[in-house]
C-alpha cells in the first residue's frame, strides 16, 4: 500500500555487520561480557531494595490488575516532594521519553517552531517534527556557549512563532549543565513571550548543582523526569510529567497508557524514592570518579579531548576530530573490544563526525578495562 504514513525520523544507523537497530541492540544485550557504555544507563546499584519491591509485586500477583491510570498517588507525591515542587501536577508516565512525545503531540501545531539543541537527545527533535512547522536545532558545540543551549542563544532563535523550548539538564551527551542565574532567565524568557520551557531533567542527579525552572515559571514550565539513570530503571520504562494543573488537564485526553503504567516498575520506583538517601551518595560518588579516571586517561593521548569537564551527567563527550579518527570506526574497534560506546552521530546531526560519547556509571573495573583499551584502539585506527 503506498498511502501509509512515513513520518520523518533521525536515522540511527547500525553497525555494517548489523541489518537494523533491533538487532544491533539485540547482540549487545545478549553478550553478557559487554561492557555498557553506550546508553547513559546506571550499573552501580548493589542493595536490593528496589529489586525486592518488583519482586514483592509479582509474588503477590497485583500484576492481575490494572492500576490506576495516573499513577500511584504515593508515586506522585514522591516525585514531586523529590523535586521540592508539591504545588504543581503530576502524570506518571512509561519513560521521559513517553512523556517528551505527550508534550509535543498536546504543544505544537503547523504553525509553530520548537527550539533545540545540537548535539542533544534527537528523539526529541524526531517527535517536534512531527508536529511542529519548524524545529529549530540551534548549535552548540563550542566554548563560546559552553556546550549549551543559552539564554542568549535562545533569545536570538526566538520569534512570534516559537511554543516551545527544550532544556536537557544536565544535556546528553556532553553533560553540561546550568547555572541558577541561567535558568532564572529561561524563566523569565518563557513568561516574557508565553511559550512553554520543556526541562528535561533525566541526570540532574548526577549533576553538582541543579536548578528548576519550575520553581521561577511555574505556569510556563514542563519538567520531564525519569527513573532510568540515577534509579537503574532504564529497561523498567517509568517516568513522569510535571507542570501546571492546566496542562497537565489537557494531556490527560491523550494519554497512551489510559490503563496505567506498569504496576511492577512503580513498585519499583515509589521503593526507589523511598530508599534513595541510602544509596544515592555511593552512586554519585562513584561516577565521579570513574569519569576522573577516563579523563586521566585521555590527558595522555595527543589530538584528544573531553568536550565538557568535568561533566555534570553520567555521560561525556570524547573529541576525536583532530586525529582523523571516524566515530563510527572508533565505535565498531571498541565493540570488537566487547566496549559498547556511542558515536557522535547518535546524539548530533552537525557535529557527529567530530566526538564519541561515553557513559560511566559502570563498576570501576569495567572503566579500567576502557581506559586500557581506548588507547589502543585510537593507535589502530590512526595507522
Amino acid at each position: 500500500m503506498d498511502n501509509l504514513k512515513k513520518p520523518r525520523k533521525h536515522a540511527k544507523k547500525p553497525p555494517k555487520e548489523f541489518k537494523s537497530n533491533n538487532e544491533f541492540f539485540e547482540h549487545v544485550f545478549n553478550d553478557k561480557e559487554m561492557i555498557w557504555m553506550g546508553q547513559n544507563t546506571n550499573h552501580l546499584h548493589e542493595t536490593n531494595l528496589i529489586q525486592d519491591a518488583m519482586i514483592s509485586c509479582i509474588e503477590s500477583k497485583e500484576y492481575c490488575k490494572y492500576p490506576p491510570p495516573e499513577g500511584f498517588s504515593e508515586l506522585q507525591k514522591l516525585i514531586l516532594k523529590d523535586l521540592d515542587l508539591e504545588d504543581l501536577d503530576i502524570l506518571i508516565t512509561a519513560g521521559g521519553t513517553e512523556s517528551l512525545y505527550l508534550c509535543m503531540y498536546n504543544l505544537l501545531e503547523k504553525k509553530n517552531n520548537a527550539i533545540t539543541c545540537d548535539p542533544g537527545y534527537l528523539i526529541i527533535d524526531d517527535f517536534a517534527d512531527r508536529f511542529a512547522g519548524e524545529v529549530r536545532a540551534v548549535p552548540i558545540y563550542n566554548e563560546e556557549c559552553h556546550y549549551k543551549l543559552t539564554p542568549k542563544l535562545v533569545r536570538e532563535n526566538i520569534d512570534e512563532n516559537t511554543k516551545v523550548v527544550v532544556l536537557i539538564d544536565p544535556l546528553n551527551p556532553l553533560g553540561s549543565a546550568y547555572t541558577e542565574e541561567e535558568i532564572k532567565e529561561f524563566a523569565e524568557i518563557a513568561i516574557e513571550n508565553d511559550i512553554y520551557m520543556i526541562h528535561d531533567i533525566t541526570y540532574k542527579d548526577f549533576a553538582r548543582s541543579h536548578y528548576s525552572v519550575a520553581k521561577y515559571a511555574p505556569s510556563h514550565a514542563i519538567t520531564i523526569y525519569s527513573f532510568s539513570k540515577i534509579s537503574g530503571m532504564a529497561g523498567l520504562r517509568i517516568g513522569a510529567i510535571i507542570s501546571s494543573s492546566e496542562l497537565i488537564a489537557s494531556i490527560r485526553p491523550i494519554l497512551i497508557n489510559d490503563l496505567g503504567t506498569n504496576l511492577v516498575a512503580q513498585a519499583g520506583a515509589i521503593t526507589a524514592l523511598r530508599s534513595k538517601e541510602t544509596w544515592i551518595e555511593r552512586i554519585v560518588t562513584t561516577t565521579r570518579n570513574n569519569q576522573k579516571r577516563i579523563k586521566k586517561m585521555i590527558d595522555t593521548i595527543d589530538d584528544i579531548f573531553i568536550v565538557n569537564y568535568p561533566s555534570d551527567g553520567n555521560m561525556l563527550g570524547i573529541d576525536i576530530s583532530k586525529t582523523g579518527i571516524n566515530p563510527e570506526k572508533l565505535s565498531e574497534n571498541l565493540l570488537d573490544k566487547k566496549i559498547f560506546t556511542r558515536q557522535g552521530s547518535y546524539t548530533s546531526n552537525e557535529f557527529g563526525d567530530k566526538y564519541l560519547r561515553v557513559s560511566f556509571s559502570i563498576p570501576e573495573e569495567q572503566v579500567k578495562i576502557f581506559c586500557k583499551e581506548f588507547p589502543i584502539a585510537i593507535e589502530e585506527l590512526r595507522e
